[in-house]
């Protein structure tokens, strides 16, 4: 097998050396991989490549390395623009071609909107890619070395690293950073910030005898879409500016606004977005803690007689008000929100929320606060506002959710894709409990049981109805077989059940919040399966199908076939019988409106979609 040599990036200390398949890439940059059972992240690999990583830190549950030999390469692999690479730490992805960098980044903040936010399907759009993905950067701080040079610390190490030409920087920050070099070596850092758009500039702290550049500023300005801001030193502003007026854009889309809306801007920063959306909005309040951003702010808003600037935390000032706002943009810092602001916005239900997030992981957080809260999760955009590196920039938007409104405590894809189907406003998480396996417990009770408890166990933090489901396969011999735990069990499972016949139970339960009493029930179909043979099996559990299903097997799986016939709800055997789901759902006072089998689904004597339309 051929093997290449990573670039650039020697061997660093004395770690043992591991083999790795990277299978995944987490966040921040480290491709995924496992040996033994434990997770190793490892800097500058891809996904699919098999590799050699230098481990550096041993953890109890996972170990981080870095890669030094790859030895498949991903066909993604590109070679790094600029010689620092892998040294400065400015950059973790320069060796990933830079659409897949994007594809990468959208996969990152899928993964976490299911591991922290529990969300089963989140409706993660595209991420959108910069005009161009190299010097961009408006701002550089850097750090000043011995002999006064200007650099970076080492991402590891932290020590010293001279950088001649940063390849993200903006052409002015470069050259900049050329004349400054040498100037002062008594200082720690130099931090440049240049507006794009206007050609005014901050060169902080003061430097004597430096007749080139002026510093010292107390702020510059920079244009979007034509409208000037005035920027201070100590406030925040975007890094890149050609995305800084997309994401805006991407906001002022998403808030949907008709001229007639009451909009609250929740750290507001230096009143970017209140100024950008004055026009299209009735009022707007812009809260803001930051003194300085507060100064800018009022300054920004300066003429616009519907724009009020409060200086205040978000969370207080959103806990204050009084008056329902139509519409709220959140853009809070990397830690994301307190939990009393979004209570106070479950409180205050606005029409529409947009949040504009710099860190997927407490995006996720909130999103699930907020839509346990009654808010319904339409599409997160991640916007590539940081290429090269492993930041991502998203823009949710929410909707207040309607009466009608269903949780679905479910993972699997087919319960999802059925309830989708049928227009009903739903959305699907991971049910936080463990299904039970007690022995000698009769099937519909288990399966009632596990319904109710996946329920409960989301309905008890939620302002909508709840559906909990949970499908069981008892074979002719009375034994219970539930998921398998691995592909020897899937496949006894497969063999106990060819040729013979069998129930399919599923419990469904429906809980309404405010600790209304659970409706819940249990039903049963009768399945007969055909005699596929032993390379069916074996085919079968290849794709990885059976392990996350009730028996082993998905009835409606075009490929396999496993049954034969259907005695009964056919959809209860897929694991939604629409029929039960609707009479508890009327029982608890929350019908669906209207419902229907899907069109591949056989009639049944307990169909709804007969009995709906019989009146």
């Amino acid at each position: 097998m051929a093997r290449t040599r990573q670039s650039r990036r020697p061997p660093e200390g004395s770690g043992q050396r591991l083999a790795l398949r990277l299978t995944d890439m987490a966040y921040e940059g480290q491709a995924l991989g496992r040996l033994d059972g434990k997770v190793v992240f490892a800097s500058y690999g891809i996904p699919g490549e098999e590799v050699v990583a230098e481990a550096r830190e041993e953890h109890r549950q996972y170990t981080t390395a870095q890669v030094v030999e790859v030895r498949t390469p991903s066909p993604y692999r590109v070679e790094p623009r600029c010689p620092h690479f892998g040294t400065c730490g400015g950059c973790q992805l320069q060796h990933i071609a830079y659409p897949h960098q994007l594809e990468l980044k959208r996969r990152v903040v899928g993964e976490q909107l299911r591991r922290i936010g529990k969300f089963v399907r989140p409706p993660v759009s595209p991420a959108l890619p910069a005009p161009d993905p190299w010097h961009y950067r408006n701002h550089a701080r850097f750090t000043v070395g011995r002999e006064g040079r200007l650099g970076y610390a080492h991402w590891h190490t932290q020590r010293f690293v001279p950088i001649d030409h940063c390849y993200i920087a903006h052409p002015w920050i470069n050259a900049a950073k050329i004349t400054l070099d040498g100037v002062d070596r008594r200082l720690h850092q130099i931090a440049l910030r240049y507006g794009t758009n206007t050609g005014s500039y901050i060169v902080h702290p003061p430097l004597p005898n430096v007749s080139d550049y002026s510093s010292g500023q107390p702020w510059y300005e920079e244009s979007l879409f034509g409208v000037r801001f005035r920027v201070s030193a100590a406030s925040f502003f975007q890094v890149h500016t050609a995305q800084a007026e997309r994401l805006a854009a991407l906001v002022r889309d998403r808030l949907s606004l008709r001229g007639t809306e009451f909009v609250v801007d929740a750290y507001a920063g230096v009143g970017t977005f209140a100024v950008l959306l004055a026009p299209f909005a009735a009022r707007i309040l812009a809260i803001e803690e930051s003194a300085a951003a507060v100064r800018d702010a009022e300054a920004n808003v300066e003429g616009l007689g519907n724009v009020r600037i409060l200086e205040a935390k978000t969370e207080t000032a959103l806990e204050e008000l009084k008056e329902r706002p139509n519409a709220v943009i959140l853009d809070p810092p990397r830690a994301g929100c307190e939990p009393q602001a979004l209570q106070a916005l479950v409180r205050l239900r606005p029409e529409r929320i947009v949040y504009v997030s710099c860190d997927p992981a407490t995006l996720a957080r909130d999103l699930h606060i907020l839509v346990m809260g009654g808010f319904r999760l339409e599409d997160v955009t991640p916007i590539d506002m940081f290429p090269q590196t492993y930041h991502v920039e998203c823009v949710a938007s929410l909707v207040l959710g309607t009466s009608g409104d269903l949780l679905l405590a479910s993972t699997s894809p087919r319960r999802v894709e059925l309830l989708g189907r049928l227009g009903v406003p739903y959305q699907a998480f991971v049910p936080p409990v463990e299904e039970t396996r007690e022995i000698g417990q009769e099937a519909t009770q288990r399966a009632e049981e596990n319904a109710r408890r996946k329920a409960v166990a989301i309905a008890s933090q939620a302002a909508m109805t709840t559906v909990g489901l949970d499908t069981l396969v008892v074979s002719g011999d009375g034994e219970v077989l539930g998921k398998p735990q691995d592909a020897a069990e899937a496949r006894r499972m497969l063999q106990k059940l060819r040729g013979q016949g069998h129930t399919v139970v599923t419990g469904v339960a429906v809980a309404r919040p405010g600790g209304a009493p659970v409706h819940s029930a249990s039903l049963t179909s009768r399945v007969h399966m055909r005699e596929y043979a032993d390379r069916e099996i074996e085919a079968y559990i290849a794709t990885g199908d059976p392990m996350d299903k009730a028996g082993a097997y998905a009835v409606q799986d075009g490929s396999f076939h496993p049954a034969a016939s259907v005695d009964g709800c056919y959809l209860n055997v897929v694991g939604l019988p629409l029929c039960l789901l609707d009479r508890l759902l009327r029982e608890s006072g929350h019908p669906l409106s209207p419902t229907a089998c899907p069109a591949e689904a056989p009639r049944c004597l307990y169909c709804a979609a007969d009995r709906l339309s019989q009146g």
